[in-house]
């Protein structure tokens, strides 16, 4: 089991919602596979989760079901992560 910590898991989503481009989403077995790799990917869905629910609350990232956005303490079952929620000003 590859030992993977939260920058790690936080870098991988953010490199994934960057390739996938703006105006779409990407799953938590998304991250937990690229950086697990096929086989072990399952065990990392709670952490991604947990630093998918962390960006959220700092505004970087919205998570959605069923293409609504969600109440972060109450979230169960399939989730979506979009970000980033803010775009930084180019002026």
């Amino acid at each position: 089991m590859p030992d993977i910590n939260e920058l790690q898991i936080e870098t991988a989503l953010n490199a994934l919602l960057h390739k996938r481009g703006p105006a779409k989403s990407i799953c938590p077995s998304e991250v937990a596979r690229a950086l697990a790799g096929e086989d072990d990917w399952r065990q990392y869905m709670e952490p991604v989760r947990q630093v998918a629910i962390t960006l959220a609350r700092r505004d970087l990232v919205q998570i959605t079901q069923r293409g609504e956005a969600v109440d972060l303490d109450r979230i169960k079952g399939p989730i979506r992560i979009h970000g980033p929620v803010r775009q930084l000003n180019s002026e």
